[in-house]
């Protein structure tokens, strides 16, 4: 899937795709009150109510630079607490090669934030090691978000994240711990979305008078856009993620924006009464 916000085009390429199965993260999303919201059917939700969901990086090609913002899982990573996260063995690096980008062509690795799903292709095993996927990369994380995992992993699937999919990135110099209202280049910044995680960041395409947004894990699913206070289990601070959805997506409702979510595809957010609802974008 391809879209242009400008100069700026941007990929999505898919690792892993997921029809239900999501109660763990969203349990009050059940099939009954997903049917309720019949603008999510069929893109991203099946008649019966259940959620579909991917696992994804984003390709941002500028100008300038090749961005892969956030890294999925990985292959062959152990300790994860979902059992089909470990050792993995897919042709994802495969499939992005065949799509243009080969990981010795990215100059930039941006992630969203640190958690599993989005820092596991930051790492490949050679020989025994962790080493870059992306050997020609800077790695950009929110220093806010380096600083409380490197020091707050103290769950061993936590541990076994950092250990395997950040650390080794830092400990390879290849690290720029950013804060979160960066400006990377021209067109891409960085904004504060706190509240999944400590120092969850948003991105902010501008280009050519048009304007995206990759939303991260600001939204694990666009049901939460109608039902803001439908915090996700893995949100560090259910109350702030509540919060931040309220702000960024009033403050992008109702305009030409682009928006991504860090799992779900692209669309445009509008406003419904008090809250949103997602009209879904093809390539």
């Amino acid at each position: 899937m391809h879209w242009r916000v400008g100069s700026v085009r941007i990929t999505e390429v898919v690792e892993l795709e997921t029809v239900g199965s999501t109660r763990f993260i969203l349990p009050l999303a059940s099939n009954d009150e997903i049917r309720k919201l019949p603008w999510l059917i069929p893109h991203f939700a099946t008649e019966e109510g259940r959620l579909k969901m991917s696992i994804h990086s984003l390709v941002v090609e500028t100008p300038t630079r090749r961005i892969v913002v956030d890294t999925g899982l990985g292959n062959d990573k152990q300790g994860r607490g979902v059992p089909t996260w470990n050792n993995r063995s897919t042709p994802f690096l495969q499939t992005m090669t065949a799509a243009g980008f080969a990981p010795e062509t990215i100059d930039t690795v941006l992630c969203t934030h640190l958690h599993v799903d989005h820092v596991g292709w930051n790492t490949k095993l050679v020989g025994g090691k962790w080493v870059p996927t992306f050997p020609n990369a800077r790695y950009v994380f929110g220093r806010t978000e380096y600083e409380h995992w490197r020091d707050h992993s103290t769950e061993p699937d936590k541990a076994a994240v950092f250990g395997d999919s950040v650390q080794p990135i830092v400990d390879a110099g290849k690290a720029d711990l950013i804060p979160s209202d960066h400006r990377l280049s021209e067109e891409i910044s960085v904004i504060p979305t706190p509240g999944h995680s400590p120092g969850h960041m948003s991105i902010l395409i501008q280009s050519g008078g048009e304007q995206g947004l990759l939303t991260g894990d600001v939204a694990h699913h666009p049901c939460q856009m109608a039902h803001l206070d439908w915090s996700s289990t893995a949100d560090s601070d259910q109350a702030q993620s509540a919060a931040t959805r309220r702000e960024l997506f009033g403050r992008f409702a109702d305009t030409p924006t682009l928006v991504i979510g860090g799992h779900f595809s692209a669309g445009h957010i509008k406003r419904e009464g008090d809250a949103f609802r997602f009209e879904a974008l093809q390539s």
